[in-house]
């Protein structure tokens, strides 16, 4: 089945039933999304240099509490 024959019989299915595939296809995004991420921050991912270097900031006292930052952010400028 092509991708054109796909779009087309979509275009055919009733409101409700297109809305359950939209739902089906938003959480197989999520999971392949979720999947990078483990992949990308298990030991030896192309995350794991930012965590080394995060890890080096917290541990030289360079970093603070996401939540002091955004308190910070959120505080009006005079």
């Amino acid at each position: 089945m092509t991708l054109e024959a796909i779009k087309e019989a979509i275009e055919q299915l009733a409101e409700p039933d297109r809305r359950k595939l939209v739902d089906w296809l938003d959480d197989l995004e999520e999971q392949a999304w979720d999947a990078e991420i483990e992949r990308d921050f298990a030991p030896g991912g192309r995350g794991t240099p930012l965590l080394k270097q995060i890890q080096r900031e917290v541990a030289e006292g360079n970093a603070r509490p996401m939540e002091e930052g955004f308190a910070k952010r959120r505080k009006p400028r005079a």
